[in-house]
């Protein structure tokens, strides 16, 4: 099978690639068949120097059935020889590595964030319920229900503290 990849040459930590076919059974860096242009990564990316193609060479490979790696299919699709392949969905690889932990404790942590807080709402819903309950009551049964009230406030307000 051919294979359109990149070839890595230049030095320690100053890599210049080569655009080049090659069988897939071949090493990296080894043998290929043509040299169809080259890669610098470290020009930015507004530089013609950046990046040199041999475009009818190419769309020759192209046509014969060479697969272009994804890296290599990228270039091409910046370069519009070919349509720009849909990009890979990894989030995580975004995220360093000591912060992905964080992360998914976060996540699972805000997860159970809605559903703690959506009772809280349908509390704050029900109050004006119970209130109009109280409302029909007589006027003992109104001093009643407000001196419990304040008393299941201040018992919800100290678990609260002690979570902080």
């Amino acid at each position: 099978m051919l294979k359109m990849r990149l070839s890595m040459g230049g030095t320690k930590k100053r890599p210049v690639y080569k655009i080049v076919v090659a069988d897939s059974r071949f090493p990296r860096d080894g043998r290929f068949i043509e040299k169809l242009g080259f890669f610098n990564p470290l020009i930015p990316r507004e530089k013609k120097e950046r990046m040199g193609l041999d475009v009818e060479r190419v769309k020759y490979w192209l046509g014969q059935g060479a697969q272009p790696t994804t890296r290599v299919a990228r270039l091409l699709g910046e370069n519009e020889i070919m349509p720009m392949p849909a990009k890979g969905n990894n989030p995580q690889k975004a995220i360093p590595k000591k912060d992905r932990k964080k992360t998914d404790e976060g996540g699972e942590a805000k997860a159970d964030a809605p559903k703690t807080e959506a009772p809280k709402e349908e509390a704050k819903t029900e109050a004006p319920k119970e209130e109009a309950k109280t409302e029909a009551k007589t006027e003992a049964s109104k001093e009643e229900a407000k001196t419990e009230a304040p008393k299941e406030e201040a018992k919800t307000e100290a678990p609260k503290e002690e979570a902080k």
